[in-house]
């Protein structure tokens, strides 16, 4: 049983939205320090962050409404923790206190996420999929229900009806659809709006691909300051995840469909 969001999704344009923020942090700073909170709707963005980085607003509510549209954009810039930034001031250390658990993905979860990147290729609008078993559900925003019914013959199409989604008419946070990002790999920590010395992101990130890399299930957990995790330096755990975030192209694109 998996379920699957699309980019469009309320609760994913805020995370885009955050991504994008961590994105702009890393072009002022090679290792800023940065934790973005977002909620989303209904005409309002309300961003919250804290940060090393010397990040302007104007470029902040730039964002906003690129990724949302024209709407009204609260944004709040504070530095971050001088107790919490002394933590990193020599080497990295682990960010924050944490389990974490890495899960091979099944097959049921990859196809799952072929037909919910194949459906959006073709209705880039809010959307959500859920796959158990034989059932397929397929709640598509502004799309052609008769369509998709040919298309994914016995699928669950839009069970009320037609409907329109987005912001307008729901609110998003960043934060709020890990299931569909992380699948059997979700624990507590979200993986978006954050520097990569947040031990939510680059270690969530090391136990996915080592789970992926080995077959097995992978459980981890760490303490703010922890020089190292599962024996090897957390300085490596990082560059780790610096270059998976790379390969996918960035904080932002990392946002849209997370790690499954």
């Amino acid at each position: 049983m998996f379920e699957k969001v699309n980019p469009s999704h309320p609760d994913k344009v805020a995370d885009r939205i955050a991504g994008a923020i961590v994105d702009l942090a890393y072009k002022t700073e090679k290792d800023p320090k940065v934790a973005v909170e977002v909620l989303i709707g209904h005409g309002q963005g309300h961003v919250i962050i804290e940060t090393s980085a010397d990040l302007d607003k104007e470029d902040i509510a730039g964002i906003i409404h690129r990724i949302a549209g024209d709407i009204r954009a609260d944004i709040e810039i504070v530095p971050q923790d001088v107790i919490l930034a002394a933590n990193q001031s020599v080497n990295v250390h682990c960010g924050d206190n944490g389990i974490f658990k890495g899960m091979p993905v099944t097959e049921e979860q990859k196809a799952l996420s072929r037909i919910a990147r194949d459906i959006y290729s073709v209705y880039p609008y809010d959307g959500k999929y859920i796959m158990d078993e034989a059932r397929l559900i397929i709640c598509q925003s502004h799309a052609k229900s008769v369509h998709l019914r040919e298309t994914y013959r016995g699928a669950e199409v839009n069970p009320l009806g037609d409907w329109s989604g987005g912001t307008d008419v729901d609110t998003g946070a960043t934060n709020r659809k890990l299931g569909s990002d992380m699948a059997d790999s979700v624990t507590g920590g979200g993986l978006h709006g954050k520097d990569l010395s947040k031990a939510d992101v680059s270690v969530n990130i090391y136990a996915f691909l080592k789970a992926q890399e080995t077959g097995k299930p992978v459980t981890l957990c760490c303490a703010i300051g922890d020089d190292t995790v599962d024996g090897i330096p957390y300085a490596d755990i990082v560059e780790t995840a610096r270059d998976y975030i790379r390969s996918v192209g960035g904080f932002e694109k990392f946002a849209e469909w997370g790690l499954v």
